[in-house]
């Protein structure tokens, strides 16, 4: 059956999902890679992000470094991004590194 949820790693659908308290995250995206620096809470299975600017994104554990060959991310967009989940290990924090000027990257945690 077709749906419009977002999947998780598995490419299971996700139910919608309502913002985890305490689970938002600003990263100030410069040209040196950052990271939110709060680990994101075990529980949580996908993450909204929105950046101010395009920004190369890359998924990982605390030691997580983004670079010009990873994921291109546009400004202006909402979207929702699956962590981890069923067998796949979760991520704990995501890398930015910008591809134009600074801007931010707002990250919230969803249950």
């Amino acid at each position: 059956m077709p749906t419009i949820l977002p999947k998780d790693a598995d490419n299971n659908p996700l139910p919608v999902m309502r913002l985890r308290n305490g689970g938002a995250h600003v990263v100030n995206v410069t040209d040196v890679s950052a990271r939110n620096s709060v680990a994101f809470d075990a529980g949580t299975k996908v993450v909204s992000l929105y950046a101010t600017g395009p920004v190369f994104l890359r998924f990982g554990d605390a030691a997580v470094t983004a670079s010009g060959g990873d994921h291109y991310f546009p400004d202006g967009v909402y979207y929702d991004v699956a962590i981890g989940g069923g067998k796949t290990k979760s991520a704990t924090h995501v890398a930015a590194i910008r591809v134009g000027g600074d801007c931010q990257l707002f990250i919230s945690e969803k249950e």
